[in-house]
């Protein structure tokens, strides 16, 4: 059975979380601004599994994949990291850093889309109320840039492809191979999209590799061991102990943050939307942080 709230220690860690990838996005605006987006994701993922394996080994957590496991394992990583990861790495080179957190995080919004339409749950009223107040926030930080977006729409629909891809993806986490270690399902779930990734950049950034820049350096070891190794696991965990609307909005703060960290480090300036849009994330946090609501059906292997 799931629980809509969090437990104290999932609270450190979505803390943990939030920090992570919201300042991840201005650190990978800044090493995608040269580097080919596919290629910088490749070091990115690559070394994030070398930290993910090493501790595997240390904590004695098993990767061996259970038998007959590969398929689930690819329709998992399908939506939930390799359209994520492919689209948004893209989007992110047309797209200011702040804006591209907004989008990606419209996430609970097709989560709750995803779960009424497809897969029949019953939403509870709070979180609906979490949901409404998380879009009209986005709406709101998004408003200043609506212009700016409308001359980049390539990079805007990707964005929202990839939030859509993993709102529906969270709700696969709850229903299969929920008996796998999550760091080994997360582990295999990265190999199959560094698979992709290298395929894409020797087809069609093979010419503009080179060797990275210490900035572009400090990026990707951001990259390797909070937003790949650290952050996927810890999602990947939550996602499996809340309902996908819940897991969705707890994470909401995370678009603030990237705006907020934006600004500061890229020098952008805020606006007053920025901030009534913080208020409005806030009270979509609070629904799950403070409220204990009935639970969603029980997920099924």
């Amino acid at each position: 059975m799931t629980d809509n709230s969090l437990s104290r220690r999932n609270l450190v860690l979505l803390v943990l979380l939030t920090l992570a990838w919201g300042f991840n996005w201005p650190v990978m605006k800044a090493g995608v601004q040269e580097l080919p987006p596919l290629y910088f994701r490749v070091l990115c993922i690559g070394g994030g599994l070398v930290v993910l394996w090493l501790y595997a080994r240390v904590a004695g957590i098993p990767l061996a994949v259970p038998a007959g496991a590969w398929p689930q394992i690819v329709k998992l990583a399908i939506p939930n990291v390799i359209i994520w990861h492919v689209l948004l790495v893209i989007a992110l080179k047309m797209l200011p850093a702040g804006r591209s957190a907004i989008l990606g995080y419209t996430m609970p919004v097709w989560a709750v889309i995803f779960g009424v339409a497809i897969f029949r749950e019953k939403v509870p009223r709070v979180l609906l109320v979490g949901v409404a107040a998380a879009f009209a926030g986005t709406v709101l930080l998004l408003s200043s840039e609506f212009i700016a977006l409308s001359g980049r729409p390539l990079g805007t629909v990707l964005i929202l492809v990839a939030a859509a891809a993993w709102g529906y993806g969270t709700h696969l986490f709850r229903r299969h191979l929920t008996a796998m270690p999550t760091l080994s399902l997360t582990f295999w779930m990265l190999v199959l999209t560094l698979g992709v990734m290298v395929v894409g950049t020797v087809l069609f950034e093979r010419a503009a590799w080179r060797a990275p820049t210490p900035l572009e350096w400090a990026s990707i070891v951001y990259n390797m061991v909070l937003a790949i190794a650290f952050c996927h696991v810890v999602w990947s965990m939550l996602a499996r102990t809340l309902p996908p609307a819940a897991s969705g909005l707890s994470v909401m703060m995370i678009p603030v943050l990237g705006v907020f960290s934006s600004m500061w480090l890229l020098g952008e300036t805020p606006h007053w939307q920025d901030y009534i849009a913080l208020a409005l994330i806030l009270v979509a946090l609070s629904t799950v942080l403070l409220r204990r609501p009935p639970t969603a059906s029980a997920p099924t292997d």
